[in-house]
């Protein structure tokens, strides 16, 4: 495994850990920008599930066998690398089964809060009629929808902040949505769709002000940006590891100690409880608690894999890799004619991505036109249609950047991009 200590290293070094990439599609070398979907896995990640999947697989936290207890010893391990590389203590991290899932969770327990159940603990995350649940309007549907259904099951009201006509907001516009009513604050860390990034310690003071509490999509910056939860001081994350060099079918949800434990569980099952009668159960403290079942062993140790790869490869250089190619993506694109760039501007803060509009040409058209030519890019609405709809689009084209990607990749994208409606006789 490469580990160089900076991604000004030959990145051709790095890039040979990964060996979906080393192949053409329809006869050209792959270009793949479309990590902010799904991040591809070095051959360290492939080679420890493997590895434990021929040595090591065996039910965790239950049989008394040798491959049970070095089972749960490596699914404890990754939890406790994953929680490192994040900021958090080992029992502030819970595998769900993605970030939607990892999001239901607490909205689901709120729910389950609201209707009286967890006891005396519990009632700090009542919701009630008349309460008021915030997001974005740039919200993926993931941290949308489950708040929505709150709302309709509690009698509370969902409200939203605005976004203006590049699809941004400000702490300002948080200022005048956020009252006394408000019982949770929900909001992506990094939009997926502009690259926005989120004014997260404002956004937490605002919420502690009115006693609501703050729930973090990281899934766009927990694989790209140095990230401390427990600094930042949110209530619950929830991020992918899927889009951080690991498996598909696992998510994190993190949540500070004493929530996570006052906490009731809305999933309920084996592997999480203390005492079951037929009347009755108790629960295990976090995260067991929210672990109900069998549990994704080998894709939690795949994932302790990737996020030690990262680590060794320095979040640091890859969130400066990542922005000085999307300053190339961003600076190539806006010397395109016809094409209209969401997010913020040149020289402003972004992520690794950009999101664009191809004017007389639908983004699925386009999408086809650039994969012709080896390239993989996002196409659709990218699970935001309420801000395209702000935006006055049903779709739009994205390319997306991670620590593999190299100026060679922005390069003969932006060249093929400058080709689209020249293509379609425009």
């Amino acid at each position: 495994m490469a580990t160089p200590a900076s991604l000004t290293a030959p990145l051709a070094e790095l890039r040979a850990d990964f060996p979906l990439l080393d192949q053409n599609v329809n006869g050209h070398p792959l270009v793949y920008l479309d990590s902010a979907a799904t991040a591809q896995r070095p051959q360290v990640v492939l080679d420890a599930e493997l590895e434990y999947l021929e040595k090591r697989n065996a039910a965790v936290h239950r049989g008394a066998h040798t491959l049970a207890a070095e089972a749960t010893e490596e699914f404890e391990g990754a939890r406790e690398a994953v929680a490192r590389f994040v900021g958090a203590r080992a029992d502030e991290i819970a595998w769900q089964s993605n970030a939607t899932d990892a999001l239901n969770t607490v909205a689901l327990a709120i729910g389950v809060a609201s209707r009286g159940r967890g006891g005396e603990a519990a009632r700090r995350f009542a919701v009630r009629p008349g309460d008021e649940i915030v997001v974005t309007e740039a919200e993926h549907h993931a941290n949308l929808i489950p708040w929505q259904e709150l709302a309709a099951q509690t009698g509370a009201v969902l409200r939203y902040i605005p976004v203006d006509d590049n699809g941004l907001w400000t702490i300002d516009d948080a200022r005048a949505v956020v009252t006394e009513k408000t019982r949770v604050l929900a909001f992506a860390h990094v939009s997926n769709v502009t690259g926005m990034v989120a004014p997260v310690p404002e956004l937490v003071e605002l919420a502690a002000s009115v006693g609501a509490l703050t729930v973090l999509d990281a899934c766009q910056s927990a694989p790209h940006r140095p990230l401390d939860l427990n600094a930042l001081g949110v209530d619950f994350a929830a991020f992918s590891a899927h889009k951080m060099l690991g498996p598909t079918g696992l998510g994190v949800l993190y949540g500070k100690r004493e929530l996570l434990n006052a906490l009731p569980p809305a999933r309920t099952g084996g592997s999480m409880i203390t005492t079951v009668t037929m009347e009755r159960a108790e629960f295990l403290p976090a995260p067991q608690r929210f672990e109900a079942g069998t549990q994704p062993v080998s894709q939690a140790i795949a994932l302790g894999a990737a996020v030690g790869y990262l680590a060794d490869a320095g979040v640091p250089a890859v969130l400066e890799h990542e922005h000085a190619l999307a300053a190339r993506l961003y600076e190539g694109l806006s010397e395109i004619p016809g094409l209209r760039l969401i997010g913020p501007a040149a020289g402003e803060e972004r992520a690794g991505l950009v999101a664009f509009d191809v004017a007389g040409v639908h983004a699925h058209d386009a999408g086809q036109f650039l994969d012709a030519r080896g390239i993989a890019v996002r196409v659709g609405h990218h699970c935001a249609q309420p801000l395209h709809r702000r935006l006055g689009l049903t779709a739009s084209v994205r390319a997306s950047v991670y620590l593999y990607n190299t100026a060679d990749d922005v390069d003969a994208f932006l060249e093929a991009a400058a080709g689209i409606r020249p293509y379609f006789g425009l």
